[in-house]
């Protein structure tokens, strides 16, 4: 197994670690956790392209375990009331459309490649989330108010990039569709 799998899986075993220290309220912990996971999506992806380490493997399970990751901290952030409810909803019914399309397709031997905006949603999410996972870890601080902000920020731009390139992928390919 190359390195940049190895680093996928590396993520996808964060993510009950990541969980559980959030749920023992050990914030500042699972903050850190959270950030060395999301750096290892960083480095997969650039160490598969740079020496040509690029497997099915990592195709499948590098935005999957991006997926585990991002959504497992907002189900914690949305039973502690850092983030509404609606808006995971409006970010899996994305997710599912897109899951869908590209099983359709596929079915029709047509690979369905992912879109910068695609890319972009996933960056803003990952930065959103340690921004709401710091909330906690800041909120009797001079820093609170800056954080706050910061996160919601980062989460409506997450949201929207979200909506947006969920209707990129379906008029891109709206052929999957045909009856």
């Amino acid at each position: 197994m190359n390195l940049p799998n190895k680093l996928t899986i590396a993520r996808v075993v964060a993510v009950p670690v990541f969980v559980v220290l959030y749920m023992l309220g050990y914030y500042l912990a699972a903050f850190a956790v959270f950030i060395l996971a999301s750096v290892t999506d960083l480095l997969d992806g650039k160490i598969a392209r740079k020496y040509n380490l690029v497997t099915n493997f990592g195709k499948i399970m590098d935005p999957l375990a991006d997926k585990v990751l991002v959504y497992s901290a907002f189900c914690l952030l949305i039973e502690d009331g850092w983030m509404p409810a609606w808006m995971l909803i409006v970010i899996l019914a994305r997710e599912f459309t897109v899951a869908g399309m590209r099983t359709v397709a596929a079915a029709d031997g047509i690979v369905v490649a992912a879109a910068m905006s695609g890319k972009i949603k996933t960056v803003l999410q990952m930065i959103a989330v340690p921004f709401l996972l710091a909330i906690p870890v800041f909120e009797r601080t001079i820093f609170a108010e800056a954080v706050y902000y910061g996160a919601y920020i980062f989460l409506w731009a997450s949201l929207v990039m979200t909506v947006y390139s969920g209707f990129e992928y379906i008029l891109k390919n709206k052929s999957v569709f045909s009856f």
